[in-house]
């Protein structure tokens, strides 16, 4: 058994209950170790005060299984940090659910057929399930279960549902053949050599034979050159590739890091969007565009552009935000190699397993604050400022129905005020104020003189913002729910939120994400996020703070004076 011996001199940090919920007491000296090594296995729930609460999930062992984690060093990590006794039952759960991955394999077979194998008496149970048996053809002779071609994704999809995660052993197709090499050298003359961990991160997707090797997800932070690790991914694999990513900004920057990274020609480069319908061997193009239309399936004209071409890749950046009709086309996709590139993997629609089970699992992970110990991300601190409501504005909160107050605390007026006292702190550095409501940000914009960017703006006026921020003629722009997607601004060491969309973990992480590059100087950064005080977005704000919780940064809280300009 693994246990830990009880110390009462030396308390450790982890508390492990039989439900297979964690305590972690941050207050304990090996409290951050702990933290690091439970979140390769463990999602965080609730992060109130100094006690946070992790669940080790079905999915969450599965992930670390699929990384190359043994039940072994789950078990011993839980035994190192637990402050008692692990509780009956724990460790064999655990393994129970860990061995339940690569219990069932999809193979094809010399026919080209599809085969599941695995545990017979686990095989003989699952094949009375209706959804298993709507995936099968007729089995004859042979031993396993014959599958489906068409069915390969979602014989994936049930048998995760089931609780029994299939190894797809399968293989792909090779794709139409494209001639691509990484340069040495950038088109400015730059040295130009993937990092070790991107390195390594292509290498584990690529790998053959091996777990999910050709598809899965890999996560990594913002400002970690997870482009990068796709770019190195079509030089690796050398065929061509449909590239979807979350905005036109981004499609922007996948092409100019392809001209500018590999031996790609402009010619060779499509972007499929509301402004362009070039389809060619590498193709970039939006959720939004890829997801138009509606109600039923076929309604969705341009979701053709997948079969467009014989893709021997398909590149999902931002894959959490990998929209329904999306994730219904790559169920039938499974013979194509899929690449998930992701700072979370939280999505908020709940949907994790479908990315899991249709992209693949979790292939590569580096901690944030493994990379800021390094040096590859910037120096980031957090901070929370509480704005008290005006007294005008407080009686009417208290009065209104609870949508009411939600825009009434996001849009506070003293927050105006705080931010101009947060920038006058930092007037030598470049800063973002964030937000979710255009009517605030209108304010807050004219108040500090600076550019105002909303998803409304036609993208070459928005690409003359960004450059001259980047050239320092703007110290301030204002940007609205478009800073939730990649937008390169290397630059900005300084952003203050003041408002966001509820409890969203995902968008936190986005939005602090765009600070993490790391700057030519001082490598440091600050996110202030402003909550009104004794409303809903206290509750929401610390929903919010979990998933960088969890990835060991803390949020400080910063006192502010609300002067008479503030007071109504």
């Amino acid at each position: 058994m693994h246990t830990a011996s009880v110390n009462a001199s030396t308390p450790k940090p982890l508390i492990v209950l039989a439900d297979l919920t964690v305590l972690l007491d941050e207050r304990m000296q090996e409290s951050q170790a702990a933290r690091e090594a439970l979140s390769r296995f463990a999602d965080l729930e609730k992060s109130p005060s100094f006690i946070h609460t992790y669940r080790i999930s079905p999915l969450s062992l599965w992930n670390a299984a699929s990384s190359g984690i043994a039940a072994n060093v789950v078990l011993d990590t839980l035994a190192r940090f637990n402050r008692y006794h692990v509780p009956k039952g724990v460790e064999d759960r655990i393994r129970e659910l860990m061995e339940r991955f690569g219990r069932l394999r999809l193979d094809r077979c010399a026919n080209d057929k599809l085969r599941l194998t695995g545990d017979e008496a686990l095989l003989a149970a699952i094949r009375l399930e209706p959804s298993i048996q709507a995936c099968l053809e007729s089995n004859g002779n042979q031993s396993g279960l014959s599958v489906r071609g068409d069915r390969r994704g979602a014989i994936k999809r049930e048998l995760t549902r089931l609780g029994y995660p299939v190894i797809d052993c399968a293989g792909y197709r090779m794709g139409e053949l494209l001639a691509v090499t990484l340069r040495s050298k950038t088109k400015n003359g730059s040295p130009f050599v993937l990092r070790d961990y991107q390195h390594e991160a292509v290498e584990r997707f690529h790998e053959e034979g091996t777990v999910a090797g050709g598809s899965g997800v890999m996560v990594l932070p913002c400002g970690a050159g997870k482009t990068i690790i796709g770019i190195g991914a079509v030089a690796r694999l050398q065929c061509a590739t449909l590239i979807v990513t979350s905005s036109l900004t981004s499609v922007q920057q996948w092409k100019s890091e392809l001209l500018d990274k590999t031996t790609l020609e402009e010619e060779a480069i499509g972007e499929y969007s509301s402004q362009s319908k070039q389809v060619r061997p590498i193709t970039i193009a939006t959720y939004n565009m890829l997801a138009t239309g509606g109600g039923a399936e076929g309604e969705y004209r341009h979701m053709a552009l997948f079969n467009e071409r014989d893709w021997g890749l398909i590149i999902y950046d931002e894959v959490h935000m990998l929209p329904a009709p999306v994730f219904r086309l790559t169920a039938e996709l499974q013979a194509t190699r899929r690449l998930g590139l992701t700072a979370t993997l939280i999505r908020e629609d709940g949907r994790e397993t479908d990315v899991f089970s249709l992209i693949g699992p979790k292939r590569y992970e580096l901690p944030w604050k493994e990379l800021e110990r390094q040096g590859q991300i910037a120096e980031l601190r957090c901070e929370e400022v509480r704005v008290p409501l005006p007294d005008g504005v407080a009686h009417s909160y208290w009065t209104s129905d609870a949508r009411t107050r939600t825009r009434m605390a996001a849009e506070n007026p003293n927050k105006t005020a705080v931010v101009r006292q947060l920038l006058e702190r930092h007037r030598d550095k470049p800063a973002l104020v964030i937000g979710a409501y255009l009517s605030q940000l209108k304010q807050i914009a004219a108040s500090l003189d600076a550019p105002l960017l909303t998803g409304e703006m036609a993208h070459n006026e928005r690409t003359h913002i960004y450059e001259s921020f980047r050239r320092g003629e703007h110290p301030v722009l204002v940007v609205s729910k478009i800073a939730n997607f990649a937008v390169d601004l290397p630059d900005a060491a300084i952003a203050v939120q003041v408002s966001g969309t509820f409890g969203s973990r995902q968008e936190e992480a986005q939005r602090i994400g765009r600070l993490l590059r790391p700057k030519k100087e001082h490598n440091e950064a600050v996110f202030y996020t402003l909550v009104s005080e004794g409303t809903k977005e206290v509750d929401y704000a610390m929903k919010r703070q979990q998933f960088m919780t969890e990835q060991g940064y803390r949020y400080g809280m910063s006192a502010v004076q609300i002067g008479e300009e503030g007071r109504t």
